[in-house]
């Protein structure tokens, strides 16, 4: 997914014992969205800065229990349920827990992901222009978010 280059550089920084410094340099510090009711309003916001038209959230919060299930860093949920002669849709979204003390950018990086599935349901080439489209520096983001991934596995967390 990366080339040999990048993946030998941060190969290096970790062998060097300098990846938490490359980190610590680019984001000094974690966010203060530490709950529930911030972490929904920090989304709505987002969600009413780029996608008012989109479904409404039923519920945005912290889980614990996502980085266990299928290694993945938050889920987004879509029901949708006969309700007389109606039908309800919930949309919701999941962060794990490991992002209460992540910088801002890591958490923003992962709401747009979630923020996206709710247009885009699959990760194609419109989901990545949508996630583009609402933080410019995805890509990037991503990356770095991987390389932090790599810190806590490695040596822990370096925001507490």
């Amino acid at each position: 997914m990366y080339s040999p280059e990048l993946q030998q550089q941060i190969q290096g920084l970790i062998d060097k014992n300098r990846l938490a410094n490359y980190l610590l340099s680019k984001y000094p510090s974690a966010h203060h969205m530490n709950n529930d009711k911030s972490l929904r309003e920090y989304a709505m916001i987002l969600k009413n800065r780029f996608m008012k038209k989109s479904a409404p959230l039923s519920h945005v919060q912290y889980d614990h229990k996502i980085h266990v299930i299928n290694n993945a860093l938050g889920l987004h949920s879509y029901a949708t349920r006969a309700h007389g002669g109606k039908l309800k849709t919930k949309n919701g979204i999941r962060i794990s827990s490991l992002f209460k003390l992540a910088p801002e950018a890591f958490l923003n990086m992962i709401v747009v992901h979630e923020l996206a599935h709710l247009k885009e349901k699959d990760h194609n080439k419109a989901f990545y222009q949508l996630c583009v489209h609402m933080q410019p520096d995805y890509h990037q983001l991503e990356f770095d978010l991987r390389v932090y991934l790599t810190q806590l596995e490695l040596k822990g967390d370096i925001y507490t």
